[in-house]
């Protein structure tokens, strides 16, 4: 058994960003890197454009102007503005070349075709120049960038349909146990609804990891065992779900030994999710999660979080930690670290009740997860605690 900062520390130096690449269609690119540096095909803004409603001006040492049209946006045609004179604008129309400024039209009052500026204007303002924002050729997103929505928006306003990024994880979903039943079927004495399988599947869709397969075997060492060596060839990450324990009918960890997985770490002292398994083979990273539904979902924002962020080359790795006064009062029970389901409101913190391994009702009103450390036996209020920050 090992402590948490070292198998943490074994996720991190044993997981390698992929450097596989693919070509995405922009709009599905969410959350991906770039794998080559993007240049612009063209000027943005591609024209002279204005930045305001109001007034395109050819500018004269006089206040009042002629006003000979109007440019809405979309419009093409370049009207010519003598000294004196002006059109009307929009935001985002093209400022006519012999326009020198633009002024907003909270400044001007109007009567028939005259303007009268409430008071004097510097010439070039408020006028988007073209090239502002980048220039056609340069660079306008360099490689290993992360595609937020607002760089998805960037590339889309330059014509770019499509980009080259690095893969993503091809992820397996692995349950094990007789116990369970698919939703929606009858439920038999001794039976339990299967619920692990989606609750992983939906905090990786949450974090934008769409390629993932689940399977499900009875607790049978020749079929977790071919079930096993199915996914590990065919996946970059398998996410176990029990059977990692040491029952006379868990046969995880007999078939991982089997298929000749390198061991890097079983079992962390920490509560919930003792029995966590963490190896590798070739280029797969396998991980056996507790069955528990808690202790299951604990381990993943923990360890499986951190090889994600890794195996994308993310240089944050870690969800999000601060330190936040306690709203509880909490006994821990002997000596291993905890994590302990929590809300975080923005100031302060208050610890659940339902800490059980197996108890998902109190997780799933949780956004954070309280770190108790293993030197520390008591949280008292008003105490300022560890508080993880769930990605919800």
């Amino acid at each position: 058994m090992i402590a948490i900062n070292e198998a943490l520390d074994l996720v991190k130096t044993k997981c390698s960003p992929l450097l596989k690449e693919t070509t995405k269609p922009l709009e599905k690119a969410g959350g991906y890197k770039l794998s080559t540096n993007i240049y612009a095909p063209i000027n943005m803004p591609p024209f002279r454009q204005s930045a305001m409603d109001g007034y395109a001006l050819n500018w004269h040492d006089k206040l009042t102007y002629t006003v000979i049209g109007e440019i809405k946006a979309g419009d093409n045609h370049q009207p010519i503005l003598k000294k004196g004179e002006a059109v009307r604008i929009f935001t985002g129309a093209p400022v006519p070349d012999t326009a020198n400024t633009v002024v907003m039209q909270e400044k001007v009052s109007s009567t028939d075709n005259t303007i009268k500026l409430d008071d004097s204007v510097e010439i070039y303002t408020n006028i988007r120049t073209i090239g502002e924002q980048v220039k056609k050729s340069q660079l306008a997103l360099a490689k290993d960038t992360k595609l937020t929505p607002a760089a998805i928006g960037y590339l889309s306003s330059l014509g770019i349909k499509e980009v080259k990024v690095y893969q993503k994880p091809t992820i397996a979903i692995l349950t094990t146990g007789n116990e369970l039943v698919e939703p929606g079927l009858h439920l038999e004495y001794g039976q339990i609804y299967e619920s692990n399988s989606k609750m992983l599947l939906s905090t990786l869709y949450s974090l934008k990891f769409y390629d993932v397969n689940i399977y499900k075997v009875k607790d049978d060492y020749k079929e977790t065992l071919n079930t096993l060596d199915k996914v590990i060839k065919e996946h970059d990450l398998v996410i176990i779900s029990g059977g990692i324990s040491v029952g006379d009918y868990d046969f995880v960890g007999q078939a991982l030994n089997a298929l000749q997985v390198e061991e890097h770490f079983y079992k962390v002292k920490q509560k919930p999710g003792k029995p966590l398994f963490f190896g590798t083979k070739n280029d797969t990273y396998v991980f056996a999660l507790p069955g528990n539904p808690a202790a299951s979902l604990t381990c993943f924002y923990i360890y499986v979080f951190t090889a994600l962020q890794r195996l994308m080359g993310n240089e944050f790795y870690k969800l999000p930690r601060i330190q936040a006064k306690s709203e509880s009062l909490f006994k821990k029970h002997g000596d291993r670290p905890q994590f302990l389901k929590a809300t975080y409101n923005g100031n302060s913190v208050t610890i659940l009740e339902g800490q059980s391994s197996s108890m998902l009702q109190t997780y799933a009103i949780c956004n954070a997860l309280v770190f108790i450390p293993e030197e520390l036996s008591k949280i008292k209020v008003g105490d300022f605690v560890e508080v993880i920050l769930l990605p919800v």
